[in-house]
């Protein structure tokens, strides 16, 4: 069987379209189900959803241009050849010589299988649309606690807060961006403390509760946190377990001098906020 250039560009074309397809499917849908919060920061979603809007654009142009050519590509089959003519064969300087048919076996080879560049352009649309496919299906469940481990802790300066809140109102970042512009801790001994973060595991230390501070996206994330003065007797909590914590800050000697740490009343397990990366 004859194969038709003309036919194989459209399949490539189709695989390409529905490659584009899905990748803006991706995209769109996670601006819309909360994916997205757990990669990026808000300030940044319009800028993903207007680049699935721009696929899903070039999708449909792909999708046009394939289907469009499908009326104009040739049917594939060999060209037909004449019979020669019968008669008696011309003699003299003037005879025209015979003419050569194209057998099947004779036709140029890119007639007979498609070219390495449009195999290898068919073979990357399909992979990449399996791939978007694959994130449709199973949705990024990052663990904050991993990342955390791997990343410095964030060093951001000590300046003056413009603002601050009253102590029961501050978040984890709040309380560790306060700590650092002020340095005596002495002043916010006793302060209430209401607090959430994940678990985040510390070297030789007992665990901090966290939270993952992103300037764009999680490549560039680093953890913050608090010492918590856990209650005895009690196991650990896991690992990049969400926890909100109620309690005060309490004044704690170690071998630089004494430091806050969080001593709380009430320690529940609460579920991952549907924004858990901090500005």
């Amino acid at each position: 069987m004859v194969r038709n250039p003309a036919h194989d560009a459209r399949n490539a074309a189709i695989l390409r379209a529905i490659a584009l397809g899905l990748w803006a499917l991706v995209l769109l849908r996670s601006c819309v189900d909360g994916r997205l919060d757990l990669l990026l920061r808000r300030s940044f979603h319009p800028l993903v959803a207007l680049s699935g809007v721009v696929l899903l654009l070039l999708a449909l142009l792909q999708a046009r241009w394939a289907f469009g050519s499908a009326a104009e590509a040739p049917s594939g089959r060999p060209p037909q050849t004449r019979p020669p003519k019968t008669g008696p064969p011309k003699t003299g300087p003037l005879a025209a010589a015979p003419r050569a048919t194209a057998s099947q076996d004779e036709l140029p080879a890119r007639s007979r299988r498609l070219n390495p560049a449009e195999r290898r352009d068919g073979w990357t649309a399909l992979a990449t649309a399996l791939l978007a496919a694959l994130l449709l299906a199973l949705p990024p469940n990052p663990s904050f606690a991993d990342l955390a481990a791997q990343r410095p802790p964030d060093e951001g300066s000590a300046g003056e807060l413009s603002f601050v809140l009253p102590p029961a109102q501050r978040s984890l970042t709040d309380w560790v961006r306060l700590l650092r512009s002020q340095p005596d801790p002495a002043l916010f001994d006793g302060d209430p403390v209401r607090i959430s973060g994940f678990v985040l595991p510390m070297p030789n230390q007992p665990p901090q509760l966290a939270r993952l501070l992103v300037r764009c996206c999680l490549a560039d994330a680093t953890p913050v946190g608090l010492p918590v003065r856990w209650p005895a007797g009690r196991p650990a909590p896991e690992a990049d377990q969400w926890l909100a914590i109620e309690g005060r800050m309490a004044l704690e000697p170690g071998p630089s001098g004494a430091s806050l740490v969080v001593v709380p009343s009430t320690v529940r397990s609460i579920a991952r906020p549907r924004y858990p990366l901090e500005p």
